[in-house]
């Protein structure tokens, strides 16, 4: 026996229950009639024969063909020529056909909205700010005679600030491609909630930036409202959506949990493999809120991450498995463009889930083991059903939102000691 499952060997696992979170389910019921009588607002900004480029980005934005499609139809029937232009900074490997053809894995194709797409990472710069930080934009959107931008509004996972991802992220980080979104970085998080508006300000100073097309999600990342946004207002009106957005977040509604357990994590499920408004474990200092968790856990990656594990190194403890999937030079890219590095490490690593989860509970700094309080998700993007130790049950049965909907049961571990 070796000295890891000496350690480990008399670890107990709790037995778990399957309880189920409530959120608010509101949402946009007609999503394409809303915002044609949104777009109304902003038909005097537009003329006919002006070529007007749509900054759609890399995020699985809910409707976002809808969307894209019904503003295209807008411009069209304005007399306007509108194409598409990727905004996703260095994204779709920082390559033009790339980033194309991330907008078609997500269903914007020119065939499905009805515009040309144009890719290019070409830039051109529009200026500085006072701290000699540069700000560029995409040379085929400069050389039209309008912009668009069509974006979500959340939380960002790295820095708090009065806005954070949206259209003014958008707008400096996306529309400025590899060269903007790495200029944007370059002096760190800390200082991102004053750049982000201040780069987006500028460019729509120099820039002809028509209107923003705003969406905000509800806890099941459906529609819950949807608003243009004219740029003079962009920033204040941003803000309050900012607000709703953070109202709306799921959450896990514990606040202190011992363990947590994630099945899968994946640039699919977040940019840092798992939401930290979720887990609560930050890339940064500069961002915070979520439940205090004392050890994480990790288990496996998304198929659809192709091995990139950023996120992996916010955990304390991952599995072999994980690390054998990892593919490293797309895991580092990431944190060599952010700056944040700390997310690509590899946390420590054991044989099996079982042994993975035994070493964070005997390290989650308490004194009975059997009372570990334990949570158990399959990624962020899925936390309506969940799984909790039995030492949480007195709490959950005067949650008004969490329902307890099994028994007590064990985990259910393979003769290999993985998760079934």
């Amino acid at each position: 026996m070796g000295i890891l499952q000496e350690l480990l060997q008399d670890i107990p696992v709790p037995k778990m229950v399957k309880v189920k979170q409530t959120f608010d389910k509101s949402q946009v019921e007609d999503v394409g009639g809303t915002l044609k009588a949104e777009l109304e607002k902003v038909k005097d900004t537009v003329t006919p024969g002006m070529e007007i480029a749509i900054a759609v980005g890399s995020r699985g934005v809910d409707r976002i063909v809808e969307i894209t499609a019904i503003t295209v139809q807008f411009l069209k029937d304005l007399g306007a020529k509108p194409f598409i232009v990727p905004s996703m900074g260095s994204h779709g490997g920082a390559t033009g056909p790339g980033q194309k053809a991330v907008l078609e894995h997500l269903g914007v194709s020119e065939e499905s909205v009805g515009a040309e797409i144009r890719s290019s990472m070409e830039v051109i710069k529009l200026g500085e700010l006072p701290n000699g930080l540069p700000v560029y934009i995409d040379k085929l959107a400069s050389e039209a005679d309008g912009i668009v931008v069509i974006n979500r509004v959340k939380p960002h996972t790295a820095f708090r600030g009065h806005v954070e991802s949206g259209i003014m992220k958008m707008i400096s980080i996306g529309l400025g491609k590899q060269k903007g979104a790495e200029a944007c970085h370059q002096l760190g998080f800390k200082h991102m909630a004053e750049h982000v508006p201040a780069m987006a300000k500028l460019a729509m100073e120099k820039m002809p930036i028509l209107f923003g097309v705003a969406t905000v999600e509800n806890a099941f990342d459906k529609v819950a409202k949807i608003e243009v946004l004219k740029p003079e207002e962009v920033e204040e009106k941003e803000t309050e959506l900012l607000k709703l957005a953070k109202d709306l977040l799921p959450k896990l509604l514990f606040d202190q949990i011992d363990v947590l357990v994630i099945d899968q994590i994946g640039k699919n499920i977040s940019g840092d493999g798992m939401d930290p408004n979720i887990t609560g474990r930050y890339p940064t200092p500069y961002a915070h809120g979520g439940p205090d968790v004392t050890k994480m856990v990790v288990l496996d990656l998304t198929p659809q991450t192709e091995g990139n594990a950023n996120g992996v190194g916010t955990a304390d403890f991952t599995t072999q498995r994980l690390v054998d999937k990892m593919d490293r030079d797309a895991t580092y890219a990431n944190g060599l463009t952010s700056t944040v590095v700390g997310p690509t490490h590899i946390s420590t690593t054991l044989p099996t889930d079982k042994q993975a989860i035994q070493a964070a509970i005997k390290t989650c700094n308490i004194l009975d083991f059997t009372k570990a309080k334990v949570v158990r998700i399959k990624n962020t993007l899925e936390v309506s059903e969940i799984e909790v130790s039995e030492s949480y049950l007195d709490y959950v049965k005067e949650h008004a939102n969490i329902e307890q909907i099994s028994e007590p049961y064990a985990f259910g571990f393979d003769d290999e000691g993985n998760l079934f």
